[in-house]
Parts: structure tokens; C-alpha cells; sequence
């Protein structure tokens, strides 16, 4: 298993790269995962439906299983919130996992910029921003590859080149926050 993230600004396109993106990868014959940080409280649960009632019960897991697919819902109750590297460990093995944000992990991200935004740029300030996609101009003195936002199989290739082992990526994240 392979590990990139995506990171930047709310409303950069992050989800949107990542909708074009992850066909892009799949046609390449890439099995890919991805892993969404949420920075606010997010309910995958409906009131009404069992697996809620369960939840909202005391359960600390709900699995909920068909023929088509399943989702563990894990509730933290007083739990601190899950690191990145332990999360990674509770993913299927895959060629490939795309984390959309922990921007200031340690494990190696592509910067997703929109000049709409009005935002600086993330990289010169997060060290573990690879490569840059942009609608804009591109800084003459860039210290990394840039594509433009639009270039998927641009991306894609960057996402293939910079992509780092999960073991790899593991040993950073425990190095950084050692």
C-alpha cells in the first residue's frame, strides 16, 4: 500500500480533484482507498434506523452489512480522536490510499490551490507538501513539480511518482510526533 494526501484551503476543490481523480487512477489499473478528515462533528447515522439506535444506546461499534457493502461506525464516547497512522491500519489493503486532510501530517501531500480562494499557498510553510496543482500562476522559483488543477492525468502521474509506502509513511508520522 502506497499513501498521498490532498491538502489545502476549504473550497480549493479537494473532493472535486478527488471525484475525477480516483476514475483516473482506476482506468491505470490502481486499486484506491481514500481517508476524508472531518473538522467537525459529521453523522453517517439517521435517527429512525437501527444502527442509530444502537449507537445512540451506549454501543461503541455498529457494523451494519448487506449484500453490497458495510460501514463500522466506531463511537469515540471520551475516546481522544484517532491518529492518522491508526487509521491507515484499519483500511483494507489497497495499491493506494489518498488522504484528504491532516495537512500538517507528516506523510507526503499534493497542495490543491484555487486563486479564488484568496488564500497563500500552504507549502512553504507545511514541509511535507510534494507537489503543487494550481489554476493559477505558477511561482517561477517553485521548489517542487506544479500541474494545473484541470491536468488529471497530471496529478495522477505526480500521485504515482510521489506516493510513499505505508511503512515509510508510518515511520514519519511516528518520528513527527516523537
Amino acid at each position: 500500500m502506497h499513501v498521498i494526501g490532498l491538502a489545502g484551503w476549504s473550497g480549493a476543490g479537494k473532493t472535486t480533484l478527488l471525484a475525477k481523480l480516483i476514475p483516473e487512477l482506476t482506468r491505470r489499473s490502481i486499486s484506491v482507498s481514500t481517508l476524508k478528515h472531518a473538522h467537525h462533528a459529521f453523522d453517517i447515522d439517521q435517527p429512525g434506523k437501527d444502527s442509530h439506535t444502537h449507537r445512540t444506546a451506549g454501543a461503541t461499534e455498529v457494523l451494519i452489512s448487506s449484500s453490497r457493502r458495510y460501514a463500522l461506525i466506531h463511537e469515540l464516547r471520551d475516546e481522544p480522536e484517532a491518529d492518522l497512522a491508526t487509521l491507515l491500519g484499519r483500511l483494507a489493503p489497497v495499491d493506494l490510499v489518498i488522504v484528504e486532510g491532516f495537512k500538517r501530517s507528516a506523510h507526503p501531500k499534493i497542495e490543491v490551490h484555487r486563486v479564488a480562494n484568496g488564500r497563500p499557498f500552504l507549502f512553504p510553510e507545511l514541509p511535507a507538501i510534494v507537489a503543487l496543482a494550481t489554476d493559477g500562476e505558477l511561482p517561477a522559483d517553485l521548489p517542487m513539480p506544479a500541474v494545473h488543477l484541470d491536468d488529471t492525468a497530471g496529478i495522477a502521474n505526480i500521485v504515482i511518482s510521489h506516493a510513499l509506502p505505508l511503512g515509510d509513511v508510518l515511520r514519519r508520522l511516528a518520528a513527527s510526533a516523537a
